[in-house]
């Protein structure tokens, strides 16, 4: 896969799923950057975030950037769904319900059949990515050192559920959704979805300043077409589908261990915390982190630090933003200096 690809591919076999259910010949692909330690104890886990592969969000990784290659060995598992994993584009339908418990057990297993790695300096995510990480923390407590949850929370909300019905609505509401599943690509569910996630994913005072001009763009409407239009046209729906799916039956608590009960899930988290919501953001809200930190009982340490931003949930991952950039990096450099 390497001849052909920037990536690599973790076989997992047949795997049994949270729900019971068999995914034949699951595959998780991943990318790494950096040299493990002859320890093994220099490991920074990424996951990946909504439709984004490991080429979306590598942007941050790089010498004296927020993960830094040169001090650590960073590994990229692309997240079940997202195309490159397994997911519905590349699996013969009907495709499983799957939740971040299942993506977990198997970046669990990439980690230790693959690398032998059983400690992880930080687990570090944005979005679904920082859903992952509190997965992570929980579930496998005395592996992870530092988890920096960026703009995601351990459960989501009734509002962010709520959110994500209306961009499936969006995009299912095209004519090419037929019988439960897309029969061809959907081009206006495609832009109806990008024009609804605009709204929710940049905040009031985003475009009351018109700060879209910082990046380059001449008119709202030319921010909208070269922004949202194409965001996820570049994905199959199918696979978006499946990964509003993971997302919006993400919590930490709905296993086996915890029995849904969130208090005994985040109290099992021991690691150092850093919960980094964006200032503005509509959909990870601040007040859900708030609500979380006091019930961190167990970790090393725990800290609420909002990015101070008009960029909403896009504040998480400052692409073009250097100020947001610069908050973020030195946050996470006070989180590996624990």
């Amino acid at each position: 896969m390497a001849g052909l690809y920037d990536y690599e591919i973790f076989d997992a076999g047949d795997v049994t799923l949270q729900s019971g259910a068999v995914f034949p010949s699951l595959t998780l692909a991943y990318k790494t950057y950096g040299t493990l330690s002859p320890a093994k104890d220099n490991v920074i886990l990424y996951p990946t975030s909504f439709s984004a592969q490991h080429t979306d969000t590598e942007w941050l990784i790089g010498p004296g950037g927020v993960l830094d290659p040169t001090r650590y060995f960073i590994i990229i598992p692309n997240l079940l769904g997202n195309g490159l994993s397994s997911s519905p584009s590349n699996t013969a339908a009907p495709f499983p319900a799957v939740t971040y418990h299942d993506a977990i057990a198997v970046q669990h297993r990439l980690l230790i059949e693959r690398f032998g790695i059983s400690k992880l300096a930080l687990v570090y995510g944005w979005s679904m990515g920082g859903m992952q990480a509190y997965h992570w923390a929980a579930l496998h407590a005395d592996m992870v050192e530092r988890a920096a949850v960026v703009c995601g929370v351990a459960r989501c909300a009734p509002y962010n559920y709520v959110f994500l019905e209306s961009v499936k609505a969006a995009l299912s509401a095209d004519p090419a959704f037929r019988d439960g599943r897309f029969a061809e690509k959907p081009v206006a569910g495609y832009r109806a979805m990008g024009r609804v996630y605009a709204g929710w994913a940049m905040s009031h005072g985003f475009y009351r300043d018109e700060l879209w001009r910082e990046a380059g763009f001449t008119s709202l409407e030319d921010y909208l077409v070269r922004t949202w239009d194409a965001t996820f046209a570049r994905r199959d729906a199918n696979d978006l589908l499946a990964q509003i799916g993971i997302w919006q039956n993400g919590d930490i608590s709905r296993c086996e261990a915890f029995g849904g009960d969130l208090d005994r899930a985040l109290a099992a988290i021991k690691a150092h915390m850093l919960l980094m919501p964006g200032a503005t953001d509509r959909y990870f809200d601040v007040r859900d982190n708030e609500d979380e930190l006091g019930r961190l009982v167990n970790a090393k340490s725990a800290v609420l630090h909002p990015i101070p931003s008009l960029h909403g949930h896009r504040a998480g991952n400052p692409v073009g933003n250097p100020r947001d950039q610069a908050f973020i990096k030195a946050e996470v450099a006070s989180l590996l200096d624990k």
